[in-house]
């Protein structure tokens, strides 16, 4: 039955298939609580969910004229972004209860466009490392990934086909390989920011999570206050491939180490040139100076919750991030802003010869346990960078858990990302 799929179907399909008269919004939305009802105690994706508004909003898309690009899908908001109807406690017991005034520009745009707020999906502590409740869809001992845990656990598993999360190291890109998804971190600078939860300004961007890259693509148009309902990925021709292991590479387990081979030599084979591409040592150092600048902000970020609420954090959170940003003096903190700038016009340069970067989403398959998130290695030094990135749901591990690859391009070229990620899916499909 039509009802037992609606749960799977792309944003894209719903769009189309409620403007052809074939669904509407009250029916998609129900079949999202409907799957949410069923797995949300072995998932845990969500911080806060209210039927009941859900249906609301659903019933007033119905009761008025086709409002936009997003008419009538659900959409997750992680935790940290602020919801005028829904409460907003960025991942801590200490803004318990809060609830904002206003919604965040990218959940008034999401509403512009006819999306329906599903609810907030699980962030961790404050968009950092202590981990949330959400569990991995397909084994509850395995950890989903982080700080946008609830989002790409949510989308994973069937519960709604678009989420919003968050990147300031790799809180996007890590969780979406793991849980099988596509996850796609902007150009910094792309999306505006206003009303979500500061962690580290120099870095922070949303995220975007979902089924299908043209579902990404749908989504990025809209945050960017673009409201075409169709948004096609545009053709590409075989890249110039530049095969980037990154110092890193040793903590890559064997099956990434395969996927991203097997990758370039499909790239190969469709007429892409590729090459191996090693950055000079002065990226060597890179993940460093990401976590001096970026715990710099964090903490000088997170003031008031240290002066007054000092004993609610976590000790994790306060030994390590807080410690270290609250140790690091303005003088060291300049240098390394200055050394991710000169980075920045490095990587520049090395696009002058390749057209992307293949480099894995993560080390390897979600990890078991659920006292951490895995590592960020893979993505940090993209997004100290400031370059668009996107994972892929190409591959798998061990168990047949999900392993994502994934795709770099330079500096405001999205759009060729986009492309460049669906020629690459293409190279797949069977």
């Amino acid at each position: 039955m039509l009802e037992d799929r609606i749960h799977t179907f792309t944003a894209t399909k719903i769009v189309q298939q409620i403007r052809d008269k074939k669904l509407n919004a009250e029916k998609v939305a129900r079949a999202c609580l409907n799957r949410i009802s069923e797995r949300e105690s072995g998932v845990q994706a969500w911080e806060y969910i209210d039927p009941a508004l859900v249906i609301r909003q659903a019933q007033a898309l119905d009761q008025g004229p086709f409002k936009g690009a997003l008419h009538g899908v659900p959409v997750g908001i992680k935790d940290i972004i602020d919801t005028a109807d829904m409460p907003t406690t960025y991942g801590t017991p200490i803004h318990a209860g809060h609830q904002p005034n206003k919604d965040a520009a990218c959940v008034a745009l999401t509403r512009r466009a006819g999306g329906i707020i599903l609810g907030k999906t699980v962030s961790t502590e404050f968009a950092n490392r202590y981990p949330g409740k959400t569990m991995h869809p397909m084994d509850p001992s395995r950890t989903p990934g982080g700080s946008s845990s609830g989002s790409s656990a949510a989308v994973g598993d069937g519960m709604v086909p678009l989420a919003i999360g968050t990147q300031t190291s790799g809180s996007t890109i890590r969780p979406a390989a793991y849980n099988g998804c596509f996850g796609y971190r902007p150009t910094w600078g792309d999306f505006r920011m206003t009303g979500v939860m500061e962690a580290a300004g120099s870095f922070d961007t949303l995220g975007l999570i979902a089924r299908s890259i043209e579902d990404i693509a749908l989504y990025r148009h809209v945050l960017l206050g673009e409201m075409s309902e169709a948004q096609a990925v545009r053709n590409c021709q075989p890249p110039r491939v530049g095969v980037c292991r990154t110092q890193f590479w040793d903590e890559a387990d064997h099956a990434t180490k395969s996927a991203i081979e097997s990758c370039a030599q499909a790239m190969a084979k469709a007429g892409a040139t590729v090459t191996d591409l090693r950055l000079s040592a002065d990226f060597d150092s890179i993940d460093e100076t990401h976590q001096r600048v970026s715990s710099f902000e964090f903490s000088r970020n997170r003031a008031w919750e240290l002066d007054n609420h000092f004993d609610e954090i976590s000790q994790t959170l306060r030994e390590n991030r807080l410690r270290h940003g609250a140790e690091c003096r303005f003088e060291q903190y300049q240098d390394a802003r200055k050394h991710c700038e000169d980075l920045r016009l490095q990587l520049d340069d090395v696009f002058r010869d390749f057209d992307v970067i293949l480099t894995p989403s993560a080390p390897g398959v979600a990890p078991i346990g659920l006292n951490a998130t895995g590592s960020h290695s893979f993505s940090s030094i993209w997004t100290a960078c400031h370059t668009p990135s996107m994972t892929l749901p190409l591959f798998s591990g061990d168990n047949a858990l999900p392993i994502g690859v994934q795709l770099v391009t330079k500096r405001d070229t999205d759009d060729y990302l986009f492309a460049v990620s669906s020629w690459t899916c293409g190279l797949f499909e069977r």
